[in-house]
């Protein structure tokens, strides 16, 4: 039985860190989770200790995607939080024996720091991005050292990559984030095609999402309005209520009717907390979001972007997840949020989702970039063995 913390700093690394956390905990290990930013609703939802007080800034933590989410951070003292949450780590370290870092530099750095044994899934970078990973300061010197008792990538790339770079193995066991998706049983009923919507899960950014969703639904050419065949489903976070949502959307002319949103013969089908469900059954994904993406493009489904203005899914994001996920992502042309990017993305809903069905080709290279980018299932149980093994045997060569 070995004490654990679990250190993560972001919604998908929470994600993955529960799922972890949760295999370790029936392996009979006590674990306890810090997250640096957010609530840490998934370690909640897990029943795993969390550690300090929590707090969400309208960022999500994401304000390196530019220059804004940076200066918003700052003002909503998201430094500070930071700061105290290191101290709080330093303070709490007697009480662990091994560290779990789910992230990038920042929690590494701070697994580093309290000269304990750490095991990192750096699940926030990939050499998909530039074909080479350039790790930022100090990130290397940390992961060589001694007290880094075991790594794992988040793809096969990237992995093959950082043990000739770090000259020490780095595995690639699976994403934890996909096993969700992977044991899902569930189904929505059956249609002959299906358009899933994920439009993210952070407020006020998702709430402006959905609105650029229904425009761009609102220009599908008149074929796709009339096709009875095809139906449309939006999977929600509890972030956003029925009210919240019929506030929203009644501006742009839509009614809720229970658990559809409806204008004139357009038809959207909710689903509260089915993220799992919507991406199962769908042949073509809309996406703003970002592990709900990941979690498609590893279940073999097409995605379409639609480009947002932040703080996450923004222009810069939606290129650096193309470059992490591959060809089966697409994305129209035009700047966020005009006409041209909205109209080109109504027109691909339209083609892609009848080459879903049609094009052996496209189903081939989704099932290929699958494996590829996110590997197969029971990634969480894998890494935890591999965890307590990595343990042990820092412990034996005492």
């Amino acid at each position: 039985m070995t004490r654990i913390l679990l250190l993560s700093n972001g919604h998908g690394e929470d994600l993955s860190g529960a799922l972890l956390g949760e295999k370790l905990k029936k392996m009979g290990h006590i674990v306890n989770a810090l997250p640096l930013v957010g609530t840490g609703y998934s370690y909640s939802k897990a029943n795993i200790s969390i550690i300090g007080e929590t707090k969400q800034f309208s960022t999500g933590g994401l304000g390196y995607t530019s220059i804004r989410g940076r200066l918003t951070e700052l003002f909503q003292g998201q430094l500070i939080y930071l700061l105290k949450h290191l101290f709080n780590l330093i303070r709490r370290k007697p009480n662990y024996e091994l560290i779990i870092v789910i992230g990038d530099v920042v929690p590494i750095l701070a697994a580093w720091l309290t000269k304990l044994p750490f095991v990192v899934y750096l699940v926030a970078y990939s050499s998909h991005y530039e074909g080479q990973l350039k790790l930022p300061w100090p990130c290397k010197r940390c992961l060589k050292s001694a007290r880094c008792i075991g790594i794992f990538g988040r793809d096969q790339l990237t992995a093959q990559d950082l043990t000739l770079q770090l000259k020490r193995p780095v595995q690639f066991v699976g994403n934890p984030f996909m096993d969700p998706i992977f044991t899902n049983q569930e189904r929505l009923p059956q249609c002959t095609q299906r358009l899933g919507i994920l439009p993210g899960s952070r407020n006020p950014e998702l709430q402006r999402n959905i609105l650029m969703i229904l425009a761009v639904i609102e220009l599908l050419p008149q074929q796709f309005n009339s096709h009875k065949s095809i139906t449309m489903d939006i999977a929600l976070m509890h972030t956003l209520d029925n009210k919240k949502l019929q506030e929203l959307t009644r501006k742009q002319g839509w009614i809720l009717a229970g658990n559809k949103l409806i204008r004139g013969d357009l038809v959207i089908n909710i689903h509260r907390n089915s993220f799992a469900k919507v991406i199962l059954s769908s042949d073509l994904i809309l996406s703003m979001a970002g592990t709900a993406a990941e979690q498609a493009v590893g279940v073999a489904k097409p995605v379409l972007q639609l480009k947002g203005k932040g703080p996450q899914f923004t222009n810069a994001f939606a290129e650096a997840q193309r470059r992490l996920l591959g060809p089966t992502v697409f994305c129209a042309n035009g700047r966020p949020g005009d006409f041209q990017n909205l109209s080109q993305t109504a027109e691909l809903i339209f083609s892609l989702i009848q080459r879903s069905k049609k094009d052996p080709l496209l189903k081939q290279d989704c099932k290929e970039q699958a494996q590829k980018r996110l590997g197969t299932a029971e990634g969480s149980i894998l890494m935890a063995r591999m965890t307590t093994n990595f343990f042990n045997q820092y412990k034996n060569s005492f």
